[in-house]
């Protein structure tokens, strides 16, 4: 099933033996666009603080009434290490945190579900990541749903709009798609971009460049949040941009 993110922002998080908190936001990983971890903030039974949660545990969402279900229990999660999500998540808190749950190990860049085949590119990333591991601790394709919102979305030829949200497919947890408001270019029509037509992110500037043109854009298939992304629906968006 593919539905927007932000329909699960907010939804209760409902453990074997209790509620936990509620949905805040979701870290994925930037190469593969894996949801990596979602960041649960529990409830006065926790002081409020941040938990992270793998797909690992995620049982399926029930978005009309606004709940999910994880396969953890309340002691599991209380007593899980405490991490700062204000704060990078350094690679020794993910390791400590799968070490908890007895989760696989989320090294490389298939996230919780194991490696997958990656293209030239991110694979020199990968080796780059690694070499530079000692000095720089944290996952720095580890990012934030939250932090990602609003950014300002580019064509080849100029800006477009800003993202306000993400199609999420909840088989595999991945994002499959960026909606982005047209806003004052376009006023009043939403589109659905893949991640895998973006040539670059500039995350210093807050923006997301497409290889796409504004004229491709423009004449688009509208998105329609009231209705489902399917596989026709897909294939059209995917043959209009002529993308395989």
């Amino acid at each position: 099933m593919q539905y927007g993110m932000n329909r699960m922002i907010g939804c209760a998080i409902r453990a074997t033996d209790g509620y936990l908190g509620n949905v805040y936001e979701f870290y994925f990983d930037d190469v593969t666009w894996m949801i990596r971890y979602m960041v649960v903030e529990a409830g006065n039974w926790l002081s409020g603080r941040k938990v992270l949660i793998s797909p690992l545990a995620f049982g399926k969402a029930e978005l009309e009434s606004s709940t999910m279900a994880v396969n953890l229990t309340c002691e599991q999660v209380s007593s899980s290490p405490d991490i700062d999500t204000e704060k990078p998540i350094y690679r020794q808190h993910e390791a400590e945190l799968h070490e908890h749950y007895q989760w696989p190990s989320p090294g490389g860049y298939g996230g919780a579900f194991g490696n997958i085949p990656l293209p030239l590119s991110a694979r020199e990333a990968s080796a780059e990541q690694e070499s530079s591991a000692p000095g720089h601790p944290d996952d720095p394709h580890l990012r934030s749903t939250r932090q990602l919102t609003g950014y300002c979305i580019h064509a080849t030829d100029g800006e477009i709009g800003h993202v306000e949200d993400f199609i999420l497919d909840d088989e595999s947890w991945t994002i499959r798609f960026l909606v982005v408001d047209t806003g004052n270019w376009l006023p009043g029509k939403k589109v659905l971009l893949s991640p895998q037509w973006i040539n670059r992110v500039e995350w210093a500037d807050s923006s997301v460049h497409f290889d796409l043109t504004r004229e491709s854009v423009k004449n688009s298939p509208e998105f329609d949040p009231s209705k489902p992304v399917n596989r026709d629906y897909e294939a059209y968006l995917y043959d209009h941009y002529e993308r395989p």
